[in-house]
């Protein structure tokens, strides 16, 4: 599958038929998704962070990336995962091998003291210059944290995610967007629009029907696979 390929998996999508992708941690989650259908994956920082026995946001970017790799499974698997990568500040050789493979590129932020947004305006220059290097040939998936530790409120997520599409984001993801702001969002953000359901067919059907174009589960498969254990 190439990138253009998986663009347009986001594009044209009707009403309550999201494009569901789930978050392997290694290998073998792969596959198990593979093997159900899913057309591609979202390897989740969290999720591989917690089996790899970090904290989300302190996992080394060569152990990132080098369990994103092995989470790419060959056939029926029929794209490349996309990552969400998180730390301190993006690798220095972004443009690199690692980031070329990339399908998708969230949001960095900082893990360092107290978590604070960005400037909007810097961060969308920063993601301009993201697409400039990579043209066409990267996924971009910018992260939208306003509701994790901004104002929560619904405009300016909005405001936020506009200046992103303008920079050349592809897809616009609300952290922590509580299901009813999605037609608020859904109304006023240009393109695809990712949400993160729960581990269960309900909320996968509630998110389609507000209007999120992806679905992606975070770490939560994960930690649904690990509660299993437990019980």
């Amino acid at each position: 599958m190439t990138v253009a390929t998986f663009r347009a998996l986001h594009l044209d999508r009707a009403a309550g038929d999201p494009l569901v992708l789930p978050g392997p941690w290694d290998a073998a989650s792969a596959r198990v998704f593979a093997d159900a259908g899913f057309p591609a994956l979202a390897t989740p920082s969290a999720g591989v962070a917690a089996a790899l026995g970090f904290e989300d946001g302190a996992t080394p970017p060569d152990e990132m990336f080098a369990r994103w790799r092995a989470s790419s499974v060959p056939s029926p698997f029929r794209s490349p995962p996309t990552s969400r990568a998180v730390t301190g500040s993006p690798p220095p050789n972004w443009s690199g091998g690692s980031w070329r493979q990339a399908l998708s590129v969230a949001t960095w932020r900082t893990r360092r003291g107290t978590p604070r947004l960005k400037d909007a305006q810097r961060h969308a220059d920063w993601l301009a210059e993201v697409r400039a290097e990579a043209g066409d040939a990267l996924f971009i998936n910018a992260r939208v944290d306003t509701f994790l530790v901004g104002s929560g409120d619904p405009a300016d997520a909005v405001e936020r995610a506009l200046l992103y599409v303008a920079a050349g984001a592809d897809c616009v993801y609300p952290i922590l967007a509580p299901p009813e702001v999605l037609p608020v969002l859904r109304e006023g953000i240009t393109g695809p629009l990712n949400m993160v359901a729960g581990p269960d067919r309900e909320s996968v059907a509630d998110l389609g029907r507000r209007g999120a174009t992806r679905i992606t589960f975070g770490p939560g498969l994960q930690r649904y696979a690990m509660a299993a254990i437990g019980d």
